[in-house]
């Protein structure tokens, strides 16, 4: 043959018919076994017409008064049924409406509950805006005040203290270009000057710590000047000057004529007494001169 025209193709084809021969005797010596009839494999049931039953006795055949007796067991329960539904179903209507009205009353109270706390909280609001505006009223008020109060203290700062007077006079007197009447409540109207917390004197100021002068006489005013003259005194205890020193720390003229009656008017006036008052107690007496136009 020519496919085995070499030894190699020679040796291949031996070789295969041995294995084929091999694979040939143990399929039919062991293989493809099987049963007739097969073997049936799984659990066996019992032979039955329902899915339920009871008893040892097994029938051959359906069991028809089983089916009949469902069926009336069915047909009377379900009459049953029907029965208690229809005797039940008017019973429910009253359960329903009492319900129904039950969930009205409530709705109804929780609408009046709600418009209640809305009135409330609409009062309350008011009341609030009320006191606000009574507060805003009071703020703008009190500020109002105090602007004319700060405004009234710069014209009478302006003025001279005109706008402080109480009294109802017109005019007025002074060696200032400003409106006003220059002086001191204490002082004498009859006096020409303008200086000092007040005396009797011609702008006579008397200073003896809480003793006042009961006796004011004032200076003879001969002298060509003008001017202040601040003395000081030594007082006893009971009110008589018995020193006095002209010309000291203040005076603005120490011209001798000016000096000279500022020293006789301070030796005349007289203090009130005073037993617990040292025996030579120190103050002073400002005199002012001015000469008339």
């Amino acid at each position: 043959m020519s496919y085995l025209d070499t030894p190699h193709k020679r040796k291949s084809a031996i070789a295969t018919t041995i294995v084929m021969a091999l694979l040939l005797f143990l399929i039919f010596t062991f293989g493809l076994r099987y049963f007739d009839p097969p073997l049936e494999y799984g659990i066996a049931v019992n032979f039955g017409t329902s899915n339920v039953g009871s008893g040892n006795i097994q029938p051959t055949e359906p069991l028809k008064s089983a089916s009949s007796q469902e069926e009336v067991i069915e047909e009377t329960q379900q009459e049953e049924v029907e029965e208690t539904v229809a005797e039940t179903e008017p019973t429910s209507a009253p359960s329903e409406k009492v319900i129904t009205q039950d969930s009205e009353e409530s709705i109804k109270i929780k609408k009046q509950e709600e418009a209640k706390r809305k009135a409330e909280e609409a009062e309350r609001q008011k009341k609030l805006e009320a006191e606000r505006i009574i507060k805003q009223r009071k703020a703008a008020e009190e500020k109002k005040k105090a602007e004319e109060a700060a405004k009234r203290k710069r014209l009478d700062d302006m003025m001279g203290g005109l706008n402080n007077s109480d009294g109802s006079a017109t005019g007025g007197e002074g060696d200032d270009n400003q409106a006003g009447d220059k002086g001191n409540p204490d002082g004498d109207p009859n006096a020409s000057g303008y200086y000092g917390n007040g005396g009797g004197g011609s702008g006579g100021n008397y200073r003896l710590g809480n003793r006042k002068a009961v006796s004011k006489p004032k200076p003879t005013y001969d002298c060509d000047e003008q001017g202040r003259v601040v003395v000081s005194i030594s007082v006893d205890n009971s009110g008589r000057v018995i020193s006095a020193q002209a010309g000291i720390k203040g005076t603005t003229n120490s011209a001798p004529c000016l000096l000279t009656r500022a020293k006789e008017a301070a030796l005349k006036t007289r203090f009130n007494s005073d037993s617990k008052a040292p025996t030579k107690q120190v103050g002073s007496i400002i005199y002012n001169f001015t000469l008339s136009n």
